[in-house]
């Protein structure tokens, strides 16, 4: 359940939809060292890793457990943030066994409603940039901050990353003040640290706990290149928080909180923040390009355990197992292959997956990394050139996107072998789905083979996309499915 409506007034509608969620049972609720300089010269503050003051807090024995300094430090960074936007539903979204009951004429189509979300944000430059949860402000026609001091902006977004859950703002201002950033990679299980936001709408609240986990991925991001690699923390964090500041007490930022784990709702025990690490490269595209460059490995991989050692004949039992690799991807041009298993990167061990995917994503298609594999029972090491989701090392602006991308989708050009044995000319197969156009608005399953889109034959992914590029309203998908007579129809929005 997003955060993005957070708080709002309810309406008749709310209130059924609250009560049935609140019986369908639980759900997971949404709820970067170096100096940073962005193209017009903002620094970034970041903590020096080899003061004696953070030695001592992280390190040593001599840590004290007053966190008023933290939170004198964090507090004035972090933002309220209020999203407002206009329901476009147009009519009550009741369930269709209660529309059957009372029949159609019982609902009639409804006018637009605004609806309003409410989360936090940190401050990271004096003139006025903010970083801040994607889904407290998705949908959004209106954003305003309001800083610790209770002065309110305009905002402006620059861009977003929904793979990670991150989006950048901009508020016409200068002197503020800006959080430190720290280095997630050094944070360990067990430190102490501070939850700062506006929960509830109560502004400015801090809450203590500790890391109680890193790299934890709760599969909470419905994204293709999804990237979950979350600190873990048992500081209460409730609705309103996302998008606020995980520090350590030093008040450096170490994370951004923008997830719980709860049955109702609300804080039950266990919080979750994207790395600072990752959020600092994120923020660095956002303001350069408006869009993330990511570099992928072209695998689909899943963590090595007990079960599959034995079922592989590994002699450990963590690494990341590469069940497939794609056939223009970075992985297979270098000589990787299905069956490997990936201990490392640039000599950095790697034990999960999660720890994998943080790290591949933390880099930029056309940036090499050294990737250490155990086969045939030695290790060995590749180096790597990353490519994007397109298959070159290109970056690309936001508005040369690739519009294929909202797709959903993975997809390859079906080999001429298999056209001639189908007796078709040629086409583009749906190899995996992933949250987008197609799962949302069509039932589409994998195997589907796209023939014909917009009325034009489609022979190749490249044909594909040049015709979606040049379309726009809705979108007719014909194709086949491989041992099933006849042909298919999907068809959805741009």
């Amino acid at each position: 359940m997003n955060w993005l409506n957070e708080t709002r007034s309810l309406d008749r509608r709310q209130v059924i939809m609250i009560v049935l969620a609140a019986v369908l049972g639980s759900a997971l609720t949404l709820g970067a060292s170096t100096l940073l300089v962005n193209r017009k010269g903002t620094v970034f503050h970041v903590a020096d890793p080899n003061s004696a003051q953070v030695i001592q807090s992280r390190y040593g024995a001599e840590a004290s457990l007053d966190f008023t300094l933290a939170a004198e430090k964090g507090m004035p960074s972090v933002v309220h943030i209020k999203s407002t936007g206009v329901s476009s539903e147009s009519e009550q979204a009741i369930p269709a066994p209660f529309r059957d009951f009372f029949g159609d004429d019982f609902f009639r189509p409804g006018t637009p409603q605004p609806r309003v979300g409410t989360g936090s944000g940190i401050i990271l430059s004096e003139d006025g940039y903010i970083v801040t949860n994607n889904h407290v402000i998705e949908g959004a026609e209106d954003i305003e901050v309001g800083l610790n001091d209770n002065h309110t902006y305009k905002a402006e977004l620059v861009g977003t990353d929904p793979t990670t859950d991150l989006a950048l703002l901009k508020i016409d201002a200068d002197k503020l003040t800006p959080i430190t950033l720290g280095n997630s990679d050094e944070v360990r299980v067990g430190e102490w640290v501070l939850a700062i936001g506006n929960p509830f709408n109560l502004n400015s609240t801090v809450t203590a706990g500790i890391v109680s986990a890193k790299a934890r991925n709760i599969n909470i991001l419905k994204n293709r290149s999804a990237i979950e690699s979350f600190i873990q923390t048992d500081a209460a964090v409730n609705p309103g928080n996302s998008g606020g500041a995980l520090v350590d007490l030093e008040g450096n930022l170490i994370g951004i909180n923008t997830a719980i784990a709860s049955p109702t709702g609300s804080y039950s025990g266990y919080a979750f923040a994207v790395p600072v690490n990752l959020a600092r490269k994120v923020v660095e595209d956002l303001m350069q390009y408006g869009t993330v460059q990511r570099g992928y490995l072209g695998v689909t991989i899943r963590n090595v355990d007990g079960n599959l050692a034995r079922d592989k004949n590994l002699p450990f039992t963590e690494g990341v197992y590469i069940d497939s690799v794609t056939s223009n991807g970075s992985a297979k041009a270098a000589g990787i292959r299905p069956g490997d298993v990936i201990t490392a990167i640039n000599g950095k061990n790697v034990k999960t997956s999660s720890e994998l995917q943080a790290t591949i994503g933390s880099l930029r298609p056309g940036n090499q990394v050294s990737v250490t594999l155990f086969r045939d029972g030695g290790s060995r090491d590749v180096n790597v050139t990353l490519k994007n989701l397109a298959g070159n090392t290109d970056l690309v602006k936001k508005e040369e996107r690739p519009v294929i991308e909202v797709l959903g989708a993975e997809l390859e050009t079906l080999p001429e072998k298999d056209a001639r044995r189908l007796n078709i000319n040629g086409g583009v197969k749906v190899v995996n789905i992933f949250d987008g156009k197609l799962s949302q608005s069509t039932d589409i399953r994998e195997g589907f083979i796209i023939t014909r889109a917009a009325g034009k034959e489609i022979r190749s992914v490249e044909d594909l996309k040049r015709v979606l590029s040049q379309s726009e309203g809705g979108i007719m998908l014909e194709g086949i499915y491989e041992g099933k007579a006849g042909k298919h129809y999907y068809a959805f929005g741009l």
